[in-house]
């Protein structure tokens, strides 16, 4: 917890202008400062810098707040890392906290072990992105998947070469325990004996995966031929957690808000296809079923997110999962909605083969989350026959109850009793009952 008067201590030492201005152009137009929106697409500037209130404000889509806000919005923070990052320029120093003193030093050597691993990463990203633009086989990949080099330049693309130990060129030790902690080196054989260390990744392109704040944190990586495994991701790290991150999320940022979605797929190649074909605001899950803190990440972009999945057994299971996931976040004034795309294609191919406009016309056609929500509940069930109704309502219990409190909640659940033929009083009371 910090102190009363901490916050206010600390935005009255920080200049709300050099803050912005490090992300949107601003000019001065009298009073305040003017550019264009952050959080909205915009060709003529609404957005206002106030250097005496301290503030931004959108005159286009509304958006307001102060210096710690516009970090927390623009750039996908949490509260404390902007604070933190506020503290830092201002030189004020944050509060102590009711930590131990050996809870603090831990703490500090986190945040330094995290920074050396992010300076490890960086420095690996910039090689393959160097060894890219050497390999003609690499770029001839890129180009047969319809890719161009201003988008490959967008997202880091990079290439691994095929040897085995192909960063020992940039790291002066190789044997360097952070590498491997780094997940760019793989070690076998156990301390004291002597271990065999090469790279995870060779012959490969390599998607860097970035934090929101644009941090490399980790890779992906797509073998060029037909071998296996298609494709390589690093192992969860102390800067790399599947669960919670999404690959090209910080590429695809001011793109969220002007396209007033999120369009969630499944691999990098999606991501970066989808991006080449116009559709800049696609992130992906890294080989993970979406979880909910996928879900609250994104929320904090956008009030609208539509999944895309392939119309197989795989991509339906993977759907009733991001529903899951999703339910808890879905509020009355946010909407999630899921596009099935036809079997034989995922993203990729569905833009290369029919075009982006076919792909805009699936995502018009995305079903809602409530009608999503019931055909999952129904799955399985003969509801011409009472068993069935019955297993219906109990499938869906767990379902309508994981939505927030609220208009929609109410609305669902109307559709629930109405499909089981109930009313809503009698669903009520039934799920009321306990199990059921």
């Amino acid at each position: 917890m910090l102190p009363n008067g901490f916050i206010q201590e600390l935005l009255s030492r920080i200049d709300i202008v050099e803050v912005v201005g490090r992300h949107v152009e601003l000019k001065r137009a009298g009073s305040v400062h003017k550019g264009l929106c952050p959080f909205h697409g915009e060709k003529t500037p609404s957005f206002t810098v106030s250097p005496s209130r301290q503030t931004y404000h959108c005159f286009g889509c509304g958006a307001h707040g102060d210096a710690i806000r516009f970090l927390v919005e623009s750039q996908g923070l949490p509260f404390m890392d902007a604070v933190r990052e506020l503290a830092q320029r201002a030189g004020v120093d944050l509060p102590a906290n009711d930590s131990s003193p050996e809870e603090q030093a831990r703490a500090a050597e986190q945040r330094a072990k995290r920074q050396t691993l992010t300076d490890v990463l960086t420095r690996a990203a910039e090689h393959y992105r160097a060894s890219l633009k050497a390999s003609p086989r690499a770029i001839d990949y890129l180009k047969g998947r319809g890719l161009s080099g201003e988008i490959a330049a967008r997202f880091g693309l990079g290439y691994a070469g095929p040897g085995w130990r192909g960063l020992a060129s940039v790291f002066a030790r190789y044997d360097d325990p952070l590498l491997a902690e780094a997940g760019l080196v793989i070690v076998q054989g156990d301390d004291g004996e002597e271990q065999k260390r090469y790279d995870r990744f060779r012959d490969r392109v390599m998607f860097p995966i970035r934090s929101a704040r644009g941090e490399v944190i980790g890779f992906g990586g797509r073998i060029i031929d037909d071998g296996e495994p298609k494709y390589l991701n690093s192992p969860e790290t102390p800067l790399f957690v599947k669960g919670r991150e999404l690959y090209g999320l910080f590429e695809a940022r001011a793109a969220l808000r002007e396209a007033g979605y999120a369009l969630v797929v499944e691999g990098y190649m999606d991501v970066v296809a989808l991006a080449q074909s116009g559709f800049a605001h696609a992130v992906a899950t890294l080989g993970t079923a979406c979880t909910a803190e996928h879900v609250a990440k994104l929320f904090r972009f956008t009030d609208h997110v539509v999944f895309s999945f392939d119309g197989d057994t795989a991509g339906r299971r993977a759907a009733t999962r991001a529903l899951e996931a999703a339910l808890p976040h879905a509020t009355d004034l946010r909407t999630v909605r899921f596009l099935f795309l036809p079997p034989e294609h995922d993203p990729d191919s569905f833009v290369r083969a029919l075009g982006a406009a076919a792909f805009e016309q699936q995502v018009n056609a995305a079903v809602p989350l409530s009608r999503m929500l019931l055909q999952t509940a129904q799955e399985g069930c003969d509801l011409a026959l009472a068993e069935g109704r019955a297993r219906m309502l109990a499938q869906a219990k767990p379902l309508v109850q994981a939505l927030p409190a609220g208009a929609l909640r109410e609305q669902v659940s109307s559709e629930v009793a109405q499909a089981a033929g109930a009313t809503g009083e009698q669903l009520r009371a039934l799920w009321a009952g306990g199990e059921g």
